[in-house]
């Protein structure tokens, strides 16, 4: 039996998985993934998310707007995410953050709806669910800026920022979740941060579609595909796979704390 694992964050509203929704999900629960959380990238297709965590008994959702699309629904106010986080199946608020690589929106916008996100995280008490990339020092300060005013719970979600953001996180209380990334043969780097964070503050994802670890590099990125980053991971830092399995599962779970603890592999699927 594989250790049991949680994709703490996926994208199963894609329409990569159009076509084989069921069968993706099938094959999680073969690998030992017990329960996933398809992340909510637009509040505006939050229905068809919904319908997907309500399809599956071990699918979970969030609710946010991701930096990507800051502009198109800028303005969105902290009550429609907490409106909406009413439905049980709704674990976190995001993914939400900053993207100063592709700057696909203003900068202005997505700090606006990334200190929106937080009022709702913090007002809901679900956890936030962060994207930064090449915006390490002003997700920084947003953070403290913002922990500032009153506490809240994150992750630092599919992390390749530096040794400074993740301690930074860690110190304001957050998670950092490590994605594929960290078997590439570059991620030397990540991996370090890996090994130093302390276990209780540490996760596994897929961020599925993208971004398939090694051995799968170059195929689409799917839920059962975590265990080869938990078992990358469960290498820096010296573990078993299935010691890295339960520790990435309770501290999921301690984060996204409405989500239900899952009986075993037995469990997943509709």
């Amino acid at each position: 039996m594989p250790p049991v694992l949680i994709d703490s964050h996926c994208h199963l509203d894609f329409p990569d998985f159009a076509a084989e929704l069921d069968d993706v999900v099938a094959r999680a629960g073969a690998a030992g993934v017990v329960a996933m959380i398809t992340i909510s990238t637009r509040v505006s297709r939050f229905d068809e998310l919904r319908a997907i965590a309500e399809r599956y008994d071990n699918v979970y959702c969030t609710v946010g707007t991701h930096p990507h699309y800051a502009d198109e629904e800028d303005g969105v106010p902290a009550e429609r995410f907490i409106e909406l986080a009413r439905h049980p199946k709704v674990v976190g608020i995001g993914e939400c953050g900053l993207d100063f690589h592709y700057d696909n929106a203003s900068r202005e916008a997505q700090e606006r709806g990334f200190r929106t996100q937080i009022d709702a995280a913090r007002r809901t008490g679900l956890p936030l669910v962060v994207h930064s990339r090449d915006a390490d020092q002003a997700t920084e300060r947003v953070l403290r800026e913002e922990a500032a005013k009153g506490a809240f719970r994150a992750v630092l979600h599919c992390f390749t920022g530096g040794p400074e953001l993740a301690r930074a996180g860690i110190a304001l209380g957050h998670y950092v979740s490590f994605s594929g990334i960290m078997t590439f043969s570059r991620a030397e780097e990540l991996r370090a941060i890996a090994a130093e964070l302390p276990a209780a503050r540490i996760l596994v994802e897929t961020d599925a579609p993208y971004l398939a670890p090694v051995p799968e590099r170059g195929r689409r990125n799917e839920p059962a595909f975590v265990r080869h980053t938990a078992g990358r991971l469960a290498e820096v830092r010296v573990l078993t796979e299935a010691d890295i399995a339960a520790l990435t599962t309770n501290n999921t779970l301690a984060l996204f704390d409405r989500m239900p603890p899952p009986a075993g592999p037995d469990s997943a699927g509709r």
